[in-house]
């Protein structure tokens, strides 16, 4: 049992056939949730879970959940999502999944049933790019979000989530919130730099920061950009600037885990010699510690009220989305470090930078992650890397740790 071991070359035959649905320049994937390309990739990976004779689930939003029925009890599961950004690259999210199956299939073939069933859960909407917020499908799984609420939201190209899913025929019947697994590990490319400027391979996530996404929205005048005084003005775009700005020198202020990100503006009318009239700018204010978040956000919110008076325009905030940080079950994190040693690779206890669907099935279960290194810590970028040599490093560790949390051992 200890020597067991995954089929490398298999699991990157999957992650490769995967990506040549919705390829772009670079080498990576646009996978926007429920879209026509989203549909293929659901559909070639519940072909792979039926080829391995797992039982398919599908719920009201459209999470898949494959099941390999061995064993008894509430199964320990694994699991991530398929859509991607819409610069994304072939891991982020696809790993988690494809190792999985990868890990169940080495089961099957070494004649190893363990004592619990084994599920595969594929999570719609995790990115949050197309319908807000992220890890929307977990989030809904474990009845943190309304079915109702969910099923109404609209993507940023229009259409109602609900029709989607019917559109693409993934709008299943199994209720939510689903049962809890017995446990609930994710395997996850790390999308950050540390793993690789330390020189570490593997990193047993810890948790995973608190997020505040906000929309804001700045309302000026618009007028000739030649005939307007500059004290006459209601710019939109100086108290854009002054914001973004502002949320850096934050970032750099707090220290430790805090980080800001400005990613998205719009301006109206976006005219070279025209005065602004409108603009709307996405708030990503992250920490690790809910009280520094929350400071951070009273410290946004003022600032944005005072450079509004001073320029004379009118602000509206919309949240996006919210989640407080997350700690991980100590018993799966100890699980997870035991098998990263014990395979001899060395390992980091960290937390996650980026949100995960593992935050939401926290929530319900004993819930860990496994981090393997991103080349040049780059991910939703078209040049995402991790060797072939840490994705089996990174699967093997999945394989144990499932078979771990099925046993006695963690009752």
């Amino acid at each position: 049992m200890e020597k067991l071991k995954i089929n490398g070359s298999r699991l990157m035959d999957r992650i490769m056939s995967l990506a040549e649905i919705s390829p772009i320049e670079g080498g990576g994937n646009c996978r926007l949730a429920l879209t026509d390309d989203d549909k293929a990739g659901r559909d070639l990976v519940v072909t792979w879970m039926k080829d391995l004779g797992m039982e398919i689930s599908i719920d009201v939003v459209g999470n898949i959940v494959g099941t390999w029925n061995v064993g008894s009890g509430s199964p320990v599961m694994t699991g991530s999502h398929i859509d991607t950004v819409r610069t994304g690259g072939k891991y982020d999210g696809n790993y988690g999944v494809l190792a999985g199956l990868e890990v169940i299939e080495t089961l099957q073939q070494s004649g190893i049933k363990p004592s619990r069933p084994l599920a595969v859960g594929v999570f719609t909407d995790e990115e949050g790019a197309r319908f807000a917020p992220d890890m929307l499908g977990s989030l809904v799984y474990v009845g943190g979000l309304s079915v109702e609420d969910a099923l109404d939201i609209r993507a940023i190209d229009g259409p109602r989530l609900g029709d989607e899913l019917n559109r693409i025929g993934y709008a299943g019947n199994t209720p939510c919130p689903q049962q809890a697994p017995h446990a609930f590990v994710e395997l996850h490319i790390e999308q950050g730099p540390l793993l690789e400027a330390n020189g570490i391979r593997i990193g047993a996530v810890t948790g995973v920061q608190g997020i505040s996404w906000q929309e804001l929205t700045i309302t000026g005048q618009s007028n000739h950009a030649g005939t307007t005084p500059m004290r006459l003005r209601k710019d939109p775009v100086v108290v854009a600037a002054e914001v973004a700005k502002f949320l850096h020198d934050l970032a750099i202020r707090y220290g430790g885990d805090q980080v800001c990100t400005v990613g998205k503006i719009d301006v109206h009318p976006n005219l070279i010699n025209v005065v602004a009239a409108k603009v709307t700018m996405t708030l990503d204010v992250r920490n690790t510690d809910e009280s520094l978040l929350q400071a951070a956000e009273k410290e946004i919110a003022s600032f944005i009220v005072e450079i509004a008076n001073r320029e004379k325009v009118i602000t509206s905030v919309r949240t996006l989305a919210r989640f407080e940080p997350v700690k991980f079950d100590q018993r799966v994190i100890d699980i997870v470090h035991h098998h990263a040693t014990d395979q001899g690779n060395s390992v980091q206890m960290m937390p996650s930078g980026a949100g995960h669907d593992a935050q939401m099935l926290a929530r319900v279960c004993p819930t860990a992650m496994i981090f393997t290194q991103s080349k040049d810590g780059l991910s939703h970028n078209p040049a995402e890397y991790t060797s072939p040599e840490d994705l089996e490093a990174g699967a093997n560790i999945l394989l144990h740790t499932m078979l771990t949390l099925t046993s006695t051992e963690f009752a």
